[in-house]
């Protein structure tokens, strides 16, 4: 019996996994992945292997069907999106299939508050022109009394909301399982896109759906403060990134930390690295070593009831 592995985090880890396969009389295959392998890679390797543990590849339909036709007895998506996942095709083919929810809320909360200051003080301008000999100091704002606009009140929300919070900043929620009028943990609930403009900066935290591809748009942007930072530590395509990249040129987004993008790994030409106001990063923001083996655990521990081999 062999399982595919496309997962970078578990794959950069493998060697503290490969004994709980090894005992269980599993071989891996364990492909070189930057971020993701493409549909064709997939369709390709899939059928080989009785068993799945999913990036943020893109599961779809075809590679699913492809990998039934083969080898493929289930499948389980390591981490908490899902949105690269057919998983109604799964299903629909008989294939087993789960994924691993609640397991990085403390860890990208953490990173989307690094995030918040970082554009709240320049912190990151500050390393790179010390870096070239000089010695910046650009004037931040103060957290204290700063509202923000934080959409997505899951795990990741919630725990963000915490941190925020603790850093006395006003924390508007919006979330299309939240009435307005609700305050839950001393937030305010509000129905995108309103009060926005009220906001210095907007966090993303939730879920990518057909519904909200490009919320944060021209339009929106153009309701927010003057100067709003933006942070999006969930999904790429919930930003019209050619919108953003106009509100940074013109200064009504003074600032952007980006942990994803509408194509990763962010592309050489993109005109997001062009502004040094941009903190860019690497769609890391749940790799921690404690957050890595939870997740992996308990993606080998669902794999392994659905393979039968427990």
């Amino acid at each position: 019996m062999r399982v595919l592995i496309t997962c970078p985090p578990m794959l950069r880890n493998l060697d503290e996994f490969r004994p709980r396969f090894a005992a269980r009389g599993i071989g891996l295959e364990a492909p070189a992945v930057v971020q993701t392998l493409s549909e064709a890679e997939l369709i390709a390797l899939v059928p080989t292997c009785e068993g799945w543990i999913i990036g943020d590849d893109p599961a779809t339909r075809a590679v699913f069907a492809a990998g039934r036709a083969g080898k493929l007895k289930a499948a389980v998506k390591w981490g908490v999106g899902v949105d690269n996942v057919d998983f109604a095709a799964a299903r629909e083919m008989g294939l087993p299939i789960a994924h691993t929810p609640l397991m990085f809320g403390r860890e990208v909360a953490d990173v989307a508050m690094g995030y918040v200051i970082a554009v709240a003080r320049g912190l990151v301008a500050i390393d790179r022109g010390i870096r070239v000999g000089g010695w910046p100091k650009p004037s931040g704002i103060s957290l204290a009394g700063r509202a923000v606009a934080l959409v997505g009140y899951g795990d990741i929300g919630r725990n963000v909301a915490r941190r925020l919070l603790a850093s006395e900043m006003r924390v508007l929620v919006y979330d299309p399982v939240l009435d307005p009028g609700y305050a839950p943990e001393d937030v305010e609930v509000a129905r995108w896109p309103e009060r926005v403009g009220e906001a210095d900066f907007i966090v993303l935290t939730c879920a990518l759906t057909r519904e909200n591809h490009h919320m944060l748009n021209g339009s929106v942007l153009a309701g927010a403060s003057r100067g709003v930072r933006v942070v999006n530590v969930a999904r790429g395509p919930l930003i019209d990134e050619a919108a953003l990249v106009a509100a940074l040129r013109s200064g009504q987004v003074g600032a952007a930390a980006l942990d994803v993008f509408e194509e990763e790994p962010l592309p050489s030409e993109s005109p997001l690295r062009q502004f040094e106001q941009c903190v860019l990063g690497s769609h890391n923001g749940s790799n921690t070593v404690d957050g890595v083996r939870r997740a992996s655990e308990r993606a080998m521990e669902l794999l392994f009831g659905f393979l039968g081999v427990q």
